[in-house]
């Protein structure tokens, strides 16, 4: 890189259009889409498709919902002429959907075209020369006069052509190739005389396209908007015309400018699925689509499955998705940092079927397009409490109180630390076991646990409940009497000699184990707050262990306070 790029480089020309309305715009309904996956896509691609490809893409893109479709260059090769003819002579094409193909403004290559569209029922005709002055110069080495005879000569064969089969229906698109480095005033005055050569005696309020290209991104999207809204002022014939956009990537702002666009007046829209296409490839549609969705916006394309549509599109292309692409990338919708972990769960928690969507992180719910909620969160290393839980409470059903979640994401965070790899939820239930349904290590002999319990009223009023416990490794009998059994099972505690403040306990159906259960438990004693888990076919006897559980690491040694 040079120290002062200014001596290479020179910035972009800005329009004068101090008036601009587009800022203040809002985008209130989908623009027609237009996808040119099969033509410019296409012939990006290091192996471009096959017959069998386009036409397998084809139909995957008419079930997305495109009704406009550029099938291909006919004149460029004969697998691409011979596709449109499969197209027409298959039968391939529904009534609803308008193929369109693409040529250059040369005799040959316009008669070759339509020649491959015939007997067609509906057709756009797509005319493309280029008009900026860098390429009348350096390309062509035509002036501006003549680069506007090659447009209208090409735009009246087209014309003449197209009358001489009025079996089929048929429209005219233009596009005045490099139209966002060309000046407006010549923009305006080849697309005024084209429309004038096509829409003469015509009564159509759609009769023509207009297509302006950023076919090189060289500015800001701001800059983009203004020069659409000046076309959008001064076409001769606008109500006639379909004014259309087909942004390209260059500076990675292809979706901004498309955005502004339709802000400044734009009705159509061309780009291919996931931004394929020349250099950094043109608009995402993919993307477009569902930045419309998220605004609550019906779109017009069905990405209600998108991984299907995607795996169509990578075998095809043989080009990946990136898994940080908006909407459709594998971690897009995945978090890892703790925070937003735990806003995410908190944001889960809260959302309700028929409110608008307000999860954090997530602009659009995952189960829109076809995903499920289960790699949402994932844990590592940088994750935090609210991920591990999460993971516990998707694949297990566990809920942990806020406490235990703190405690249990230390030692998770050990296991990642220690391996840097991603912590799966199978991980996590293996460590949540280890530290509160095995028996503690540390305690003498190992061997504070509940080995029995029975239940019986006492009288009318009152619940008996005998404890058969191990303590320090010697059973022991414990006996008492409550209200219920929760209560029976708090002044068991009191007989043990902990002064119980509070007792609570969860139940928590096991999802992968019928029939069993865990009871979480939260102990508030004179000694302080205490957690324990226990699994069980007994919900009784889960409550039970649980409870001793949580205060068994309490129990002074080498006696207890108090016994039955």
């Amino acid at each position: 890189m040079i120290t002062t790029p200014s001596v290479k480089y020179r910035p972009a020309a800005t329009v004068n259009l101090p008036d601009r309305q587009w800022p203040s715009q809002r985008i209130t309904a989908a623009p027609v889409w237009m996808s040119t996956d099969l033509r410019d896509g296409n012939q990006s691609l290091i192996e471009p498709m096959s017959i069998a490809q386009k036409l397998r893409f084809f139909k995957m893109l008419v079930q997305i919902g495109f009704r406009e479709i550029e099938v291909a260059f006919p004149s460029a090769s004969d697998t691409e002429f011979q596709f449109v003819r499969e197209l027409i002579s298959g039968g391939h094409i529904p009534d609803d959907v308008t193929i369109e193909v693409l040529t250059q403004a040369r005799e040959d290559l316009i008669r070759r075209t339509i020649d491959a569209v015939e007997g067609a029922k509906s057709v756009i005709v797509h005319l493309y020369n280029p008009v900026s002055p860098s390429f009348r110069r350096i390309v062509f080495g035509k002036s501006r006069a003549e680069i506007l005879a090659l447009a209208s000569t090409g735009t009246q064969l087209i014309r003449e052509l197209t009358d001489a089969r009025p079996a089929t229906s048929w429209r005219y698109e233009y596009s005045p190739e490099t139209f966002s480095m060309a000046e407006l005033d010549f923009s305006l005055e080849v697309c005024d005389a084209v429309s004038d050569i096509w829409c003469a005696d015509r009564h159509s309020e759609t009769d023509i396209i207009i297509n302006l290209p950023a076919t090189v991104e060289v500015s800001t999207p701001n800059v983009y908007a203004d020069q659409i809204e000046w076309m959008h002022r001064h076409l001769k014939r606008r109500a006639q015309t379909v004014l259309s956009v087909h942004p390209h990537n260059d500076r990675g702002t292809g979706i901004a400018a498309a955005e502004l666009a339709l802000m400044a007046g734009a009705d159509r829209v061309e780009g291919c699925l996931f931004g394929n296409g020349e250099r950094t490839g043109n608009v995402d549609i993919v993307t477009l689509a569902l930045n419309l969705y998220t605004q609550g916006i019906v779109p017009g394309l069905d990405f209600s499955d998108i991984d299907a549509v995607r795996a169509v599109v990578e075998g095809i292309n043989r080009i990946q998705v990136h898994p940080r692409h908006p909407y459709a990338g594998d971690l897009v919708h995945t978090a890892f940092s703790g925070s937003h972990q735990d806003a995410i769960r908190k944001g889960f928690a809260q959302q309700q079927p028929d409110q608008f969507w307000e999860v954090p992180y997530l602009p659009i719910d995952p189960q829109d397009i076809g995903r499920s909620y289960d790699a949402v969160i994932r844990v590592n290393s940088q994750s935090g409490k609210g991920g591990m839980s999460y993971l516990l409470e998707q694949a297990y059903g566990i809920s942990l109180p806020r406490r235990m979640q703190i405690a249990l994401s230390r030692e998770v965070q050990k296991v990642a630390d220690a391996t840097g790899a991603e912590v799966s939820a199978d991980t996590v239930f293996q460590v949540f076991s280890q530290v509160y349904l095995q028996t503690p290590h540390h305690l003498a002999y190992q061997a504070h646990q509940v080995l029995d319990h029975r239940t019986s009223p006492s009288d009318a009023a009152q619940l008996s409940l005998r404890t058969d416990l191990l303590l320090h490794g010697q059973p022991r009998a414990v006996i008492a009497a409550g209200s219920g059994f929760h209560d029976a099972c708090q002044q068991m505690l009191n007989n043990l000699g902990f002064k119980v403040q509070s007792a609570q306990w969860t139940v928590m159906p096991d999802k992968n184990a019928h029939g069993k259960v865990y009871v979480i438990a939260e102990i508030h004693t004179d000694q302080g707050f205490a957690c324990g888990v226990a699994h069980h076919q007994d919900t009784e006897a889960a409550a039970i262990s649980a409870v001793f559980a949580a205060v068994s690491a309490q129990i002074p040694q080498p006696e207890i306070q108090a016994a039955a």
